[in-house]
């Protein structure tokens, strides 16, 4: 991959187009990318990274803020790359998603993200895609690297591999693996654990449901449980449970025998205790039927009474009936009678002749006709006052609308300009809400500027006064070198001294003989000591450029913060509390407009209705007024009429005919009585003449001595059952005492049922009890015998468990690093890893030897580190002048950068190697330099001159003054108020 250009617009800190001709940095090989702490050195950087995998490296990814924010609000954000991949020549325009003003209205509208390729064929550029899936696909197989490993190849990021060189083995474990692509081997590990733990769940619900049915088992044979179940303890409970079975078939066999043996005694007791009950009842039963005998006996003189009035109570049914009809021919007779009494009360001032009774009824007859001819008049004449009363009600309503209607209409003009004139309110207030919205998002804007003003001055007091204190420690430092550097010089001779030897020159006087060689002083420094004090100088020096790097940064996001706010905190809030007051007042005011159109319409409809129903009113009220007229003519007509024939026009005709029909309907219920009485008297006389003929026939002398021998159908089947139940039970008592049985049962002596009962009671109680214990025995042994077999099947079936989950257990704790058989406690995937760590560490220290003038060697060891639960991926720095290995951690700032320089170059080419031997033609190196002296600078330089073979162009990002002095050809990017610029310098 080697990059020929790249165009930046609206990108980071740059507000305008810049652009970086790369080619023309090849020339020089080494160029330096310098500029001040947040001018956007490392944005260019994150450009190419943007070009090609559409996304930035690091944390800066994660913050989806990727254009410049001093750009103008239409200009979109854009990042154009020329490149060679795998040969072939391409530019790949990407724009990051961003919130582009809209074209109509105000407010902002999601742009989303974008991307072309293009490829130069034959001296033409022609399209290849523009998906974002299909470009990412293609410039990555292209590279042959994903944008983790590209940012560790080709972006060499110091300050993470001084974070990688220290870390523990668990951090560089994740790192490595995401560069190596070694999951596969953690998904084993995962899969092996998974199936560990599957497989002991598994094993446990077999172990639950043995212990269940162990338990069970016990309880249905009534013993104590054995030992907990175990793994190795299937057997015995197989066993246990065979004799628990065994046991329980035993005892329900000696059951069923005992049982047999106690129901032929309770059969035999019954037996004999059914014989004697039977004895005692045949004795019962004749003595019983001796003494019914005899009182049979006495009750037959009472019986001969009750057959002869049986006898004459059966001759009188005949008399009966016609007695009964000559009673109701009496009372009927008597009810006529009555009925002609009260009819002829009725007509107390009529004659009580029958002739005047027919006359006077066809007189009364005749005027009921009449007065039922006038009723239709007199409907008419009712129906005619009614429609007045009801007309007079219509016209007075009509009149009280009018009215109303006439006043309302004068209303109406008024109440329409006041809806109006709102209405045009409520349009203005509804125009004027999207810009007070606007204004009330852009104050909201600057609120928060201004919050983050107060914030970073805030920080920037404080980080002001850490830089003091650090620049403090760095003086304080930077005199206790000096001071002790002056005192070493003042020791030289001895130092010198100590050095010579006996028949060697001095290197100073050049003689062989020392007569009086310098003693050196009491507590003088050396050179170790002295490059001791000048590390701590150093780093001194490291931390205050970080310190001051971030007073710089907050003093320039302080300074945009108040362009941005304009005012204070205070200030905006209670302007933007009072524009919020007026976007929600215009907002109420507004939301009136619908109802306010529609009030406006009503109210012009409403006068249109008003001057429609006055002018129908007019119409209804001479209607009205000419009718009335009309119909009191026709009423007075039917009054005169109505007094001629009635005697008044208030007489109601309907109800004087009815008073006449009541009368005419007396009259006739008189006559009708009387002739009912003359018929019941006739047929009295008829009813007297049978019954008397019917009792004589039956032999009695009169109706009444027949009617004293009847009784009533109850009484008469009553005395028939009673001598029917005597003659029964005197032939039942006497076939008792013929029979034999009975007869020989009573010359028998009476048995002792008591005894009998109590000998029968206690079999049958012994019977039950056997009974009782037999089913019992014979359920529990089928119980044990089913649960054994139960238990004997969950036995089985959890052996190939256990053993599946011992297999698994020792294969997952040793891939895990946890078995006392992996002796390096290494996970899988770690010692995989550390295969790709031993390249690195290799390659590294090809270049960490010149880097560190061959005193320095890094070291893998698998062993674990302090406080490291699993080893494989330690690292240790060996002192080739000490001979110790020792803790990267106790290297000093340069020691630490020159190390990390050489593992980060160490990986890069693991990697390249690892991806197929990918051709990097374009690398670049971050931050770093700062920490080193001048010999340790010239030996990475060296190194990185190196990097440079075979056309390679290396990019040294730094802001270290020195480095501008070694390093020539410069692209110097420069940050400003209103956006970054980068510009290329060349040597003169």
């Amino acid at each position: 991959m080697r990059l020929h250009r790249l165009e930046a617009t609206a990108f980071g800190p740059f507000a305008d187009t810049v652009t970086v001709d790369f080619d023309a940095l090849t020339e020089a090989g080494l160029f330096l990318l310098s500029g001040a702490t947040g001018a956007g050195k490392t944005s260019v950087l994150d450009a190419v990274c943007f070009a090609l995998y559409g996304d930035v490296p690091g944390d800066r990814a994660s913050a989806r803020r990727l254009r410049s924010d001093q750009a103008g609000p239409e200009v979109a954000p854009r990042v154009l790359l020329e490149c060679t991949l795998a040969g072939r020549r391409f530019v790949i325009t990407r724009a990051p998603a961003w919130q582009r003003p809209k074209k109509r209205g105000s407010g902002t509208t999601p742009q989303q993200a974008t991307v072309t390729v293009v490829e130069r064929v034959d001296g033409q550029w022609q399209p290849l895609t523009s998906r974002l899936d299909e470009a990412g696909h293609l410039i990555s197989g292209l590279v042959g690297l994903t944008l983790v490993q590209f940012t560790q190849v080709a972006l060499l990021p110091q300050g993470r591999f001084q974070t990688f060189l220290r870390a523990r083995s668990e951090d560089r474990h994740k790192l490595l693996q995401q560069l190596f692509r070694t999951s596969r081997f953690e998904q084993v590990e995962r899969w092996l654990r998974d199936h560990r733990l599957a497989l002991a769940e598994q094993s446990r619900g077999h172990e639950r449901a043995v212990a269940e049915l162990t338990s069970r088992l016990s309880e249905a044979a009534d013993v104590a449980p054995p030992d907990p179940v175990t793994a190795e303890g299937s057997d015995p409970l197989t066993a246990w449970a065979d004799r628990l079975a065994a046991t329980t078939a035993t005892a329900a066999q000696r059951a069923a025998t005992a049982l047999a043996s106690v129901t032929d005694q309770a059969r035999a007791a019954d037996e004999q205790l059914d014989a004697a009950r039977e004895l005692v009842r045949l004795q019962h039963e004749h003595t019983a039927a001796t003494t019914r005998l005899a009182e049979l006996a006495a009750q037959e003189p009472q019986l001969d009474r009750q057959r002869a009035q049986l006898e004459a109570a059966r001759r009188a049914v005949a008399v009966v009936g016609l007695a009964e009809a000559e009673a109701e021919a009496r009372i009927e007779v008597d009810l006529a009678s009555s009925h002609v009494e009260a009819a002829l009360n009725k007509l107390a001032d009529t004659d009580h002749q029958v002739t005047a009774l027919a006359e006077q009824q066809a007189a009364l007859t005749a005027r009921a006709a009449a007065v039922r001819a006038l009723a239709p008049r007199a409907a008419r004449r009712a129906d005619l006052l009614r429609v007045e009363a009801t007309d007079h009600e219509t016209g007075r309503v009509l009149a009280e609308e009018e009215a109303a209607l006439i006043e309302e209409r004068a209303a109406l003009p008024g109440l329409l300009a006041d809806a109006r004139q709102r209405l045009d309110g409520a349009r203005r207030a509804d125009q004027a809400v999207a810009a007070q919205a606007e204004s009330v998002r852009a104050l909201e804007v600057r609120v928060e500027a201004a919050r983050d003003r107060v914030r970073l001055l805030d920080e920037l007091a404080a980080a002001r006064v850490e830089l003091l204190g650090v620049i403090d420690t760095s003086q304080q430092l930077r005199e206790e070198l000096l001071t002790l550097r002056e005192r070493r010089l003042t020791g030289m001779a001895a130092e010198l001294a100590g050095q010579l030897a006996s028949g060697d020159h001095c290197p100073v006087c050049g003689s062989h003989e020392h007569p009086h060689p310098a003693e050196p002083l009491t507590g003088a420094p050396d050179a170790a000591t002295e490059r001791a004090a000048q590390r701590r100088f150093d780093d001194a020096e490291t931390l205050r450029h970080v310190h001051d790097s971030r007073v710089r940064d907050l003093e320039t996001r302080a300074a945009l913060a108040d362009q941005r706010a304009g005012a204070g905190v205070e200030q905006l809030l209670s302007l933007s509390a009072d524009e919020t007051a007026r976007l929600a007042a215009l907002r109420a005011e507004a939301e009136t407009m619908p109802d306010l159109v529609d009030q406006v319409a009503d109210l012009e409809r409403r006068g249109q209705l008003v001057g429609d129903r006055l002018a129908t009113l007019g119409s209804e009220r001479a209607a009205l007024t000419a009718a009335s007229t009309a119909r009191a003519d026709e009423i007075a007509a039917i009054t005169d009429e109505l007094r001629q024939g009635l005697g008044g026009d208030d007489v109601d005709p309907a109800a004087l005919a009815d008073r006449l029909d009541q009368d005419v309907t007396l009259i006739d219920a008189a006559l009708t009585a009387k002739a009912d009485l003359d018929r019941a008297e006739s047929g009295l006389r008829a009813a007297v003449r049978r019954a008397t003929a019917a009792a004589r026939k039956a032999g009695f002398e009169a109706t009444e001595e027949a009617l004293a021998s009847a009784v009533d159908a109850e009484t008469s089947e009553a005395l028939a059952a009673g001598i029917k139940a005597h003659e029964t039970a005197l032939a039942a008592t006497r076939a008792i005492l013929a029979d034999d049985t009975v007869t020989a049962a009573a010359a028998e002596p009476a048995p002792d049922l008591t005894d009998l009962g109590a000998t029968a009671e206690a079999a049958a109680q012994e019977q039950t009890t056997a009974h009782a214990a037999a089913e019992l025995a014979t359920r529990r042994s089928l119980r044990v015998r089913g649960l054994a077999d139960s238990l004997d099947s969950a036995l089985t079936a959890w052996q190939p468990v256990r053993s599946d989950l011992e297999l698994a257990t020792r294969m997952a704790s040793f891939v895990e690093g946890k078995s006392p058989d992996n002796k390096l406690a290494m996970r899988l995937s770690a010692y995989v890893l550390a295969h790709r760590l031993g390249q690195v560490v290799a390659s590294a220290n090809q270049r960490l030897a010149t880097m560190s003038d061959q005193r320095y060697t890094l070291e893998h060891t698998g062993r674990r580190g302090a406080g490291e639960t699993r080893g494989g991926l330690s690292l240790l720095i060996r002192d080739d002048w000490s001979g110790e290995a020792r803790d990267p951690a106790t290297l000093s700032g340069g020691e630490t950068f020159v190390v990390s320089l050489a593992l980060a170059l160490g990986l890069a080419d693991v990697i390249t190697q690892e991806v197929g031997g990918a051709e990097l033609d374009t690398l670049f190196v971050d931050e770093g330099f700062g920490s080193l002296d001048a010999d340790t600078l010239d030996d990475v330089m060296d190194t990185l001159d190196t990097l440079r073979d075979g056309g390679r162009v290396v990019g040294v990002v730094s802001h270290v003054p020195e480095m501008k002095d070694r390093i020539p050809t410069q692209l110097a990017v420069r940050k400003q108020r209103r956006g970054s610029t980068v510009e290329l310098v060349r040597p003169s």
